[in-house]
């Protein structure tokens, strides 16, 4: 069984995670991608908090929940507090009974930049394949040589969308079709998420 980690914030899920997820699924011959939702993201510097969890569980699970390939897992939402992913990586291996070949972890290339400053950061590698997905105006010159030689890049679609601005087209009505999947586009309507 080869896995992928993929974690985030998920406010909201959108088309671009999916559609990142299953190209790397399909480039790397995975069994899965889990998708691991943040319990309290570190990093977040947004002008709107982070919608409670149990709506970013809820949203999320509409759109996985009947996908074999793609896995939910509240591993970080049980610890509570903000998680370091050495944490995750080693729990994941030990429940999943595999070894550090076996399972990747997805960070975006704007991540990269800042690694060496995570928890335990070399352990990250060790105990895990990482896999780099661009971001636009990525600069490989702006990484450590050590570093590119331990991830690996995949060529992935370059989704230019996130979820900080799918939430300001919430809030100021604009059209959101083509970046939700409609369930989740239906829950935010009816939980009054995102100014609705």
């Amino acid at each position: 069984m080869k896995l992928c980690l993929f974690g985030g914030t998920f406010d909201p899920p959108h088309n671009a995670h999916f559609i990142i997820a299953e190209a790397i699924r399909e480039s790397l011959d995975l069994s899965k991608i889990i998708f691991i939702p943040a319990f309290q993201p570190p990093h977040k510097y947004d002008k709107y908090p982070v919608t409670p969890v149990e709506h970013r569980i809820a949203m999320l699970k509409l759109c996985i929940d009947n996908i074999p390939q793609f896995e939910f897992s509240d591993i970080e939402l049980k610890r509570g507090g903000v998680s370091y992913t050495i944490d995750t990586i080693l729990e994941v291996k030990r429940d999943k009974g595999i070894g550090s070949n076996d399972l990747h972890f997805l960070i975006g290339s704007d991540s990269l930049a800042e690694f060496k400053s995570w928890h335990r950061w070399e352990e990250v590698l060790s105990e895990s394949r990482v896999v780099v997905a661009r971001r636009p105006r990525f600069e490989e010159t702006d990484i450590d040589e050590d570093l590119l030689e331990q991830v690996t890049f995949l060529n992935l679609p370059r989704m230019e969308v996130s979820s900080s601005e799918i939430r300001e087209r919430f809030y100021s009505d604009r059209m959101t079709r083509f970046y939700v999947p409609d369930v989740v586009s239906e829950y935010i309507k009816q939980n009054n998420i995102y100014g609705y």
